[in-house]
């Protein structure tokens, strides 16, 4: 399945796959509004297209330091086929071609199954603590 950039017309598709995949993801994680802030920062969104939808998806960010990978998602269906893995791989040439030297994602604590997933790929756990604030704030606040 080929992995590519992500394009304008697959937003309607994006927005369900993640709906789909992250059914009980909280309210600040809805699709629609992630997937508008995203493209106002940049266009780290890579897609598996499959014969009638969209298979697969990986969102990257990239701050200048390090790089992130947010919301692979992949159809359960679509498991255990390399998809995955060549999504995540899309990411990282894209962040490596940024100038990025490291890159980290989080796992929820209720999600640890794709643990073995990401050992795989070569991440490895770090002793950090995951720290998060919700602050009631556009994103386009910010740049004012």
């Amino acid at each position: 399945m080929p992995v590519r950039r992500y394009r304008d017309s697959d937003r309607d598709q994006l927005v369900e796959l993640w709906r789909t995949v992250f059914p009980d993801d909280p309210p600040h994680n809805e699709p629609a509004a992630m997937l508008d802030a995203k493209l106002e920062v940049d266009d780290l969104l890579f897609v598996a297209e499959g014969e009638n939808q969209l298979d697969g998806a990986c969102m990257a960010g990239y701050d200048g330091h390090r790089g992130w990978l947010y919301a692979v998602a992949v159809r359960s269906e679509g498991r255990r086929r390399g998809l995955g893995r060549a999504l995540v791989e899309a990411a990282l040439a894209a962040l490596r071609e940024r100038g990025c030297i490291k890159v980290n994602l989080q796992i929820r604590s209720d999600n640890a199954a794709v643990e073995s997933f990401y050992r795989a790929l070569g991440f490895a756990t770090e002793e950090r603590i995951s720290m998060g604030r919700h602050i009631k704030i556009k994103p386009q606040e910010f740049r004012q």
